[in-house]
């Protein structure tokens, strides 16, 4: 069963644990279970209320009158506020509840409504990656379960596949022949691939190798298919152990070719000045550095 303390509730909410202990002695908001040691916690049914709550009392409702709401008016009017508003917040709020009932149905309305508003490029760089940004740090905190972070995660990795095979670049004497990569052990492929997804949509020539790749199978690729940029990134230092040897070996194998770091690599290739090597942090970085 979901359990979260009061501290959890409110890294989740936003809603202060003073505000949330008020509420309660108030309002009569939620009745929190105790441990032995008489400490609150919560189920993830709280979870989800306080997150409807959070949603409407930021959209301007008074507490006094969403506290008086029944469990289905609370939802019809959160769903209602939802679907008109455009606030990444309440959005993201949305995706947590989502997640958490493992709700595939509403995390995809969420990000079909957000691409209406806002198109695909910006609901990733405006609201899916802060949010994983976010469930990063609630799953290494322990807020969270390794099967929900993948959960959607994989979504939203399906939705970019999708994207990038669903362009057709209109290939011009100004494309670019580009190779993707990431380093062996290196498995999240959100940010590389959402790369991917720009370069295609800019009219260049993609070649995505993906997760996990050898540096030798990327040498042999690139002997064959001769790009003239090469991109690779590692979400942090733990997947490439010499993270400047990596990257001594691709100055080795790729001279003069134009190499693009991301992630945890691009303040390593920045130190190291390398003539042609370039730190890629943002998707304005790749836009610039590849045209």
């Amino acid at each position: 069963m979901e359990q979260y303390t009061l501290k959890d509730i409110e890294t989740l909410t936003g809603i202060r644990s003073d505000t949330i202990r008020m509420w309660e002695l108030r309002y009569g908001i939620t009745t929190p279970n105790r441990t032995s040691t008489n400490r609150r916690w919560y189920t993830g049914d709280d979870l989800r209320k306080f997150i409807n709550i959070s949603i409407l009392n930021r959209s301007g409702l008074k507490i006094s009158d969403i506290a008086g709401m029944t469990p289905e008016e609370l939802a019809e009017k959160t769903a209602a506020v939802a679907s008109i508003g455009k606030n990444t917040v309440i959005k993201s709020d949305l995706l947590v509840i989502a997640m958490t009932l493992l709700d595939e149905a509403a995390v995809n309305e969420i990000l079909l409504r957000s691409v209406i508003s806002k198109g695909f490029e910006k609901t990733f760089s405006s609201l899916v990656f802060p949010f994983m940004r976010k469930v990063g740090i609630l799953w290494h905190t322990g807020f969270l379960s390794i099967g929900a972070e993948h959960f959607i995660s994989n979504i939203f990795r399906r939705k970019l596949i999708s994207a990038f095979d669903n362009l057709s670049p209109l290939v011009t004497e100004k494309s670019k022949r580009i190779i993707m990569f990431l380093p062996e052990n290196e498995y999240h492929e959100l940010g590389l691939l959402y790369y991917a997804f720009i370069a295609r949509s800019m009219g260049h020539v993609v070649l995505y190798l993906g997760q996990a790749t050898p540096t030798n199978a990327v040498i042999e690729v690139a002997e064959k298919w001769n790009p003239e940029i090469i991109i690779t990134g590692a979400l942090s230092g733990l997947s490439v152990k010499d993270a400047d040897e990596f990257i001594l070996n691709l100055r080795r194998s790729f001279s003069g070719k134009k190499l693009l770091f991301a992630g945890s690599l691009a303040d390593i290739a920045e130190k190291k000045k390398i003539h042609g090597f370039f730190p890629c942090r943002t998707e304005n970085d790749l836009k610039t550095l590849i045209i």
